[in-house]
């Protein structure tokens, strides 16, 4: 797996540099015949998403994170960005059946032996009401059932926890502690324009290496980036601000690899984690 957050500007060319990224290791894992696939976590174009002849989606997107090797892979996810346009419909119309089932939002598929669950964190916000949230709860809790895997991740646009400009959004803990009392192993996040990996905890923040999910915040995929405040968010253990790049997840039988990929060509972060 393979991804970023907050991708797309039109006229800059961060968006440019971790596409190419993301395609050649595409490129790569594709002639060594092993599956990959690509995630989005978020804002995936800029500034609205509008709608129209000023559709951002295509514009920007595509020049970029469009190519054929990546679309046939992707697995993207909602941020606040893709529903500025109203009800997001530029954001469903743009990736169709690769975003999930129509204009809900959120969906899973698996990878190899793991579960793999995109969600949709705006319907907590403006964007959603009361009814929809529950419905996306219900289903998380029955696809959660239904998926008995030893190892899962799932991914959303705003984080739980985090050190960048916009802070921690205690709206999705909801989120957090049916995958936590479900034994997800590690949630993905953007939103916040920097690099920021935290302690297995739980969702009141309490570090915890038997049951805690390991939280990931990659919000570098072309977007502006941002500082981190001060101090650090309890429990982050590493940040990265002021490089674009895309975090690259090896998932392997009962463990996973991390590393974040900067534009320049350097790895950070590697690291190796047993699943629950």
């Amino acid at each position: 797996m393979i991804g970023a957050g907050d991708i797309a500007v039109c006229g800059t060319s961060g968006d440019e540099s971790t596409g190419r990224i993301v395609d050649s290791v595409l490129a790569v894992d594709s002639a060594a015949k092993v599956e990959s696939m690509v995630f989005t976590l978020g804002d995936n174009a800029y500034p609205s998403g509008s709608s129209g002849v000023d559709n951002d989606f295509p514009r920007c997107f595509s020049p970029s994170w469009g190519t054929r090797r990546i679309m046939n892979v992707i697995h993207p996810a909602p941020g606040n960005h893709d529903y500025d346009s109203g009800n997001g419909a530029p954001y469903f119309r743009y990736f169709g059946e690769r975003a999930g089932p129509s204009e809900r939002g959120y969906y899973s598929y698996d990878v190899g032996g793991w579960h793999v669950i995109s969600l949709d964190s705006e319907l907590y916000f403006e964007h959603g009401n009361p009814t929809e949230v529950r419905a996306q709860e219900d289903w998380l809790r029955a696809d959660l059932t239904a998926h008995r895997t030893l190892c899962t991740v799932a991914y959303f646009h705003r984080p739980l926890f985090s050190s960048g400009v916009h802070g921690s959004t205690p709206d999705v803990q909801r989120l957090w502690r049916i995958l936590y009392e479900s034994g997800v192993d590690l949630i993905l996040n953007g939103h916040e324009h920097h690099y920021e990996r935290f302690l297995p905890q739980t969702p009141d923040g309490v570090a915890d290496s038997e049951k805690g999910i390991e939280q990931i915040i990659a919000g570098t995929g072309g977007g502006e980036l941002r500082q981190l405040r001060s101090p650090l968010a309890h429990n982050s253990v590493f940040q990265i601000h002021g490089h674009f790049g895309v975090l690259k997840l090896t998932l392997g039988a009962g463990e996973y690899r991390h590393a974040f990929l900067d534009t320049e060509g350097r790895v950070w972060d590697p690291g190796l984690r047993q699943c629950h």
